[in-house]
């Protein structure tokens, strides 16, 4: 298969910095193996921005190792970097990982609640679960979907990247020429719809194009966070 990534981060409109991380930075073209993953840093002191940042080399660095191999060498040095200095205990960030092999399997690994997406035939699909709070009363049934849009713990997350022991979710599919895979950040869920996330994905040819604009629908839509995209188009 031939992947095809653009990614995107921007501040937004209220925050003074970026806690997100992305890679790869630049938009490339190949067959694969490629890592492509977004972080969402948290912590004072600019402490997320160092967490995100350190999840990502972290788990680009780790070798040939898998989606879950990678989420916990993240793990491992976002600790690692907590503990080297004052100011930064609890920091943490969220990782979603895919790799593309050259053979069209999709590997992903995730920990909190930034997302990975898959538009096929027009139609997205969600392929993460979010590690809060608020998708645990759902789960639970305590508390309906509609609901969590305005619930005032929505952001409280039960599982992140910095957690000692933390459990890494996996997932593998199989992609197919046509198909677009999309990772990001809660800026952009947050902020915009699945709906309008769809339509935007459907209605813009190039990665490039879809990313800004799906920034540009966060900000326009308030842009209360930072607002991380990657898309990687499949084709034969």
């Amino acid at each position: 298969m031939k992947y095809t990534i653009a990614t995107a981060s921007h501040v937004g409109r209220v925050r003074d910095g970026n806690e997100d991380a992305v890679y790869p930075d630049e938009d490339e073209t190949t067959v694969g193996p490629i890592v492509v993953a977004v972080a969402d840093g948290m912590g004072g002191h600019a402490a997320g921005e160092i967490a995100s940042a350190t999840a990502i080399s972290a788990a680009v660095a780790a070798g040939a190792g898998g989606a879950v191999t990678r989420v916990k060498a993240a793990n491992a040095a976002v600790i690692a970097a907590a503990a080297e200095e004052l100011g930064r205990a609890g920091m943490g960030t969220t990782l979603t990982l895919g790799i593309f092999w050259p053979d069209g399997r999709l590997e992903v690994g995730h920990v909190g609640d930034s997302r990975a997406y898959l538009l096929r035939n027009e139609r997205l699909t969600q392929l993460t679960i979010d590690h809060t709070f608020v998708r645990e009363l759902i789960a639970q049934g305590r508390l309906a979907p509609e609901e969590a849009a305005t619930h005032p713990q929505r952001h409280m997350l039960t599982r992140t990247i910095g957690m000692q022991d933390v459990r890494v979710d996996s997932l593998e599919i199989h992609l197919v020429p046509g198909d677009r895979v999309m990772l990001c950040s809660d800026g952009l869920t947050g902020m915009v719809s699945d709906a309008r996330v769809a339509r935007i994905l459907s209605n813009t040819p190039a990665p490039a194009g879809a990313v800004w604009s799906l920034v540009e629908a966060a900000n326009a839509a308030g842009g209360l966070d930072n607002t991380t995209v990657a898309v990687v188009d499949v084709a034969e």
